[in-house]
């Protein structure tokens, strides 16, 4: 669809103006806030935050979007209110000095309704008016509904004044956050009040396996698309905080560049770069086989490098491993004192897997790492199924795809028998997948560890044999010998075998080499002796010849001196 096109529709069909709540989260699922001018109902069971959601709604509209707000309660005290929300370091009674927030109790008592007989708004309306135009008030909380008309029995006449109630509040334009009880099958004691507000967000406080979990969910929301699935949210020290955790998009930046994992050999396999920025890594494998080693060293590099690291640890405590770490030259210590690194470790039983989900979430915003490590996921078996986990890990992929940050989980194979899928079913989720196992030969035990995938990557395919010393982690190669593999000891026998056997080999060459020579040798000096001998024959035969030639010339001039003596006579 073209700009303009988009931009025509927009100006024909206006979009819903809303009002941001300033609570982390909720303003996402509802695309902005709640309808601004309009009744929102906050339903749910006692103790599900219904009051705190509302008492930020009113403080956060103050502080930090300028408008002021009232809030009239039916069942607290102004002191009560204002003592129960100073943990969370709001001052109500500064903002109420400031007269940008104005809290007022509203006492209803029902004997006195009986007595007079007859109920109506028209006692409230002038109260509230009154604190809207003292301060200027652009929100407003009624809590709760149900002391208002609790002495109401007629369906009626409590419909009736419903209506009246949402239409005054329409009428002075305010934006306006009603809570109620939640009801038996019904979302309000009543069931009335879903029929005649714009907005109702259900809240929820659930126990499971003695697990608790707070969710949110937008019932329905009058003229704007919202979020419909149920979210979990936290409420601790700083509030609540909602985590939209439901996108099902897969359009999540990624980046080419590559960051180390720490071991140089393990970048090595990995094309020699390490990994992708913002991918996942899976580690996994059997126990004591180096998977918080691994991660430990990944977390060291990422803040050698002056970038933050976030760790949660679902079995050691920090103390733990920082101990354990230095046992391999590991120094995790200095980048806690630097506020480079930062743990967040608990048991998984402490929260639902939701609430986990929400801790991170919330963790991660604050401190804005570049890695998080997860150690180990299948702790969190203990409180949700196989599916609950996957599902929760999806979405922390997601959200962490979304940041650019890259994360890296440990798992822990609870079966000797490699298969394609970790127990927890993750392994088809993430970019890179490490597996680290043991290998038993000739009653020793030692590591072994291979890429399984590395998306997007060239990497090796070979088993390397995964050392740990007191230097610290090194993957080195397996040693094929005549029987197969060989790692450990048998490795390093039958390394020392071949080198003996070289150096046999070597000094037998040079013991061939020595031989020949000395026959060489010997054999020279026979040629030399036959090259004598010959020549002391070969004189000889020449002496001879020579003696020959000799006694031949002296009988020629004998003869020659006789012939010419006859010549001379005759």
């Amino acid at each position: 669809m073209s700009k303009a096109k988009e931009q025509k529709i927009n100006e024909k069909y206006p979009t819903l103006p809303k009002t941001p709540t300033g609570i982390t989260g909720l303003d996402e699922i509802t695309g902005g806030g709640i309808p601004k001018g309009r009744p929102t109902l906050v339903c749910g069971d006692a103790g599900c935050g219904k009051t705190l959601m509302s008492l930020e709604f009113i403080i956060k509209g103050a502080i930090d979007f300028d408008e002021p707000g009232v809030f009239m309660a039916f069942e607290e005290k102004t002191e009560e209110l204002a003592m129960n929300v100073a943990s969370l370091g709001f001052d109500l009674d500064k903002l109420q000095e400031e007269k940008k927030i104005k809290l007022d109790h509203v006492h209803i008592d029902r004997s006195e309704i009986e007595e007079t007989g007859e109920y109506d708004l028209e006692g409230l309306f002038i109260r509230l008016n009154y604190a809207i135009d003292n301060i200027g008030a652009k929100r407003v909380v009624l809590d709760t509904l149900e002391n208002l008309f609790s002495s109401l029995t007629n369906e009626a006449v409590l419909r009736a004044e419903l209506r009246r109630l949402f239409h005054w509040l329409k009428g002075k334009g305010v934006t306006a956050i009603i809570t109620g009880e939640r009801g038996e099958g019904k979302l309000t004691r009543q069931g009335l009040e879903e029929y005649v507000s714009d907005c109702v967000i259900l809240l929820d406080h659930r126990v499971i396996n003695q697990i608790s979990t707070r969710r949110l969910r937008i019932v329905k929301y009058r003229g704007s698309v919202h979020g419909t699935n149920e979210y979990p949210f936290l409420i601790d020290e700083e509030g609540i905080s909602v985590l939209p955790v439901t996108s099902l998009k897969l359009e999540k930046p990624v980046s080419s560049e590559r960051i180390r994992s720490g071991i140089p050999a393990l970048d090595k396999m990995l094309d020699g770069k390490g990994f992708f920025k913002g991918s996942s890594i899976l580690v996994s494998g059997t126990a004591g086989t180096g998977k918080t080693s691994i991660a430990a060293y990944f977390a060291n590099q990422t803040c050698s490098e002056g970038n933050k690291c976030i760790y949660f640890a679902f079995e050691e405590s920090p103390n733990q491993i920082i101990r354990n770490m230095h046992s391999i030259g590991v120094n995790l210590q200095q980048y806690v004192d630097k506020g480079l690194l930062k743990f967040f470790a608990s048991r998984p039983t402490l929260y639902g897997l939701e609430m986990h989900l929400v801790a991170m979430y919330k963790t991660i915003k604050k401190f804005k790492p570049k890695a998080v490590v997860l150690d180990p996921i299948t702790n969190l078996i203990t409180v949700g199924s196989v599916s609950e986990v996957k599902s929760m890990l999806i979405r922390l992929i997601d959200f962490l795809q979304e940041e650019q940050i890259t994360v890296m989980f440990t798992a822990l194979t609870l079966n000797t028998i490699i298969s394609d899928q970790t127990d927890e079913g993750v392994s088809s989720l993430v970019d890179a997948w490490l597996l680290v196992r043991d290998i038993e030969y000739n009653g020793e035990r030692n590591r072994g560890m291979y890429i399984m995938k590395s998306r997007g990557m060239k990497h090796s395919n070979q088993v390397r044999e995964f050392v740990i010393t007191d230097k610290g982690l090194d993957l080195v190669e397996v040693y094929l010998g005549p029987d197969g593999v060989l790692t450990g000891s048998a490795r390093e026998a039958q390394i020392l075998h071949e080198q003996t056997g070289e150096v046999l080999r070597d000094y037998a060459y040079d013991r061939k080499d020595r031989e020949i020579s000395r026959k060489r040798k010997v054999l020279e000096a026979k040629i030399s002796s036959l090259q004598t001998e010959f020549e002391s024959i070969e004189e000889e035969l020449n002496k001879v010849s020579q003696e020959e030639e000799l006694v031949k010339q002296v009988a020629e001039k004998t003869r020659a001196e006789i012939t010419q003596r006859r010549g001379e006579k005759g």
